[in-house]
């Protein structure tokens, strides 16, 4: 823990930072607290919109001079939206880190919004949203979201509709910018061999100048739609089905529990969902569970495809292994694999610069302060088996759960009746 370092400016602005002095790379991200969650229903998917506009100029660099510099010097730079961050980050020797920071500022901080680009970038974002809807694996989990949190911006896509994003006018685009990139909203994350003194420097030389003008809404908690739903896709040639129930938020006490349940059930090559599902019985070639938590909400999803004739078997064996893992507690041994393939996940994922520099700030927007690696591995380690019997006694509650199905649904038959562990 002693090698990160924060510096918050008098305007809010956050810069946190991990030195790895044996590392050539640095990573740093500008993280904005903004993501599809805080978007109105008409306007879901600017978020997304900006994401792409601020690569496309700004006020002294062309979209091609971009490009051209960052390929100049060997780096990586890229952008992502969630439903609740957006994140501009860049990857590079550390002796082209100026040169990345002038970069990532210019465009966070000076973008043109060029009309012929918006409306070029407008398209590229309709053929983002079409190949959604090509990928099942994708448009699954719209589709589950949407139902499990129907009415709610945590059910919506992050990329929007072709409607809402075909309406998008640039003086809306605009004012969206200017009022959710506030100092206040931003934190600055790097990883690796570089100077927190002067990184500092330079931040508060490019930054220090903003007025923080909050425009804080309030987050509502999203309330939770049981039952099925189903979307016919004929020329699919597997159906995919995305069971969920609901979770909990991404600094509850019980994450550590939370997760080591996930790998028991299909977190891992291990699990109990994977060796039946397909080890045991060849009923597809995916089968996995995965824990998705946001500031005051989560589920737990297992996603499969199968053969259609396959679909009501698949779900049936899923439940069977909710009601198994309520019924008794999990043996020794096989909660001990959990807890070590956790562990060694956790360790493994954060060996480079990008994965700290990613943790940094997630770790704030979360949880407000570092977790060392240590404490959360203290945190691991100090669940038994009771607690996971308990949780997932709590958890698999026929009340809190949902079904997508997505393909040849007329060979699906089971009814939200039949959805009962």
């Amino acid at each position: 823990m002693e090698m990160i370092e924060t510096t918050v400016l008098s305007n809010g602005l956050t810069l946190l930072t991990e030195r790895m002095p044996n590392l050539r790379s640095v990573s740093i991200g500008i993280w904005l607290r903004k993501g599809s969650r805080h978007e109105e229903e008409a306007e879901n998917g600017i978020s997304h919109f900006l994401e792409h506009l601020v690569f496309k100029g700004t006020l002294k660099r062309t979209t091609v001079e971009i490009a051209r510099i960052i390929d100049s010097i060997g780096g990586q730079m890229d952008a992502f939206t969630t439903k609740e961050y957006t994140c501009f980050f860049a990857k590079v020797l550390d002796e082209h880190l100026p040169v990345a920071l002038d970069l990532l500022t210019d465009i966070v901080l000076h973008p043109r919004f060029d009309p012929k680009e918006i409306e070029r970038e407008r398209k590229v974002i309709f053929e983002e949203i079409r190949m959604v809807e090509d990928t099942p694996d994708e448009l699954i989990y719209d589709m589950f979201a949407d139902h499990f949190w129907a009415g709610h911006p945590l059910g919506r896509p992050i990329q929007g509709t072709l409607d809402s994003v075909g309406s998008m006018k640039r003086d809306r685009l605009k004012s969206f910018f200017r009022e959710s990139y506030q100092p206040g909203n931003i934190i600055i994350s790097a990883a690796g061999n570089f100077d927190h003194g002067k990184m500092s420097d330079t931040i508060r030389a490019a930054f220090g100048s903003l007025v923080d003008q909050p425009n804080h809404q309030p987050e509502v908690v999203p309330k939770v739609r049981k039952g099925v739903v189903l979307q016919a896709k004929d020329s699919l040639g597997q159906l995919h089905v995305c069971l969920g129930l609901e979770g909990y938020p991404q600094n509850d006490p019980r994450r550590f529990e939370w997760h080591v349940l996930n790998t028991l059930l299909g977190g891992s090559m291990s699990s109990r969902l994977f060796q039946n599902i397909r080890e045991k019985r060849g009923l597809a070639y995916s089968i996995y569970s995965s824990v998705n938590a946001f500031r005051d909400a989560g589920n737990l999803l297992i996603s499969s495809a199968t053969n259609p004739q396959n679909g009501d078997e698949v779900v049936k064996l899923i439940l069977e292994e909710f009601k198994e893992l309520k019924s008794k507690p999990v043996g020794l041994e096989e909660l001990n694999m959990a807890k070590e393939n956790l562990k060694g996940s956790l360790m493994l994922s954060l060996e480079s610069s990008s994965s700290r520099m990613s943790n940094l700030a997630r770790q704030h927007i979360y949880f407000g302060r570092q977790t060392s690696l240590s404490e959360i591995i203290k945190g691991i380690e100090s669940v038994d088996q009771d607690r996971v019997l308990n949780l997932a006694r709590e958890m698999f509650d026929q009340e809190r759960c949902a079904l997508a199905v997505l393909g040849k649904v007329s060979s699906f038959s089971l009814t939200e009746k039949e959805i009962s562990f």
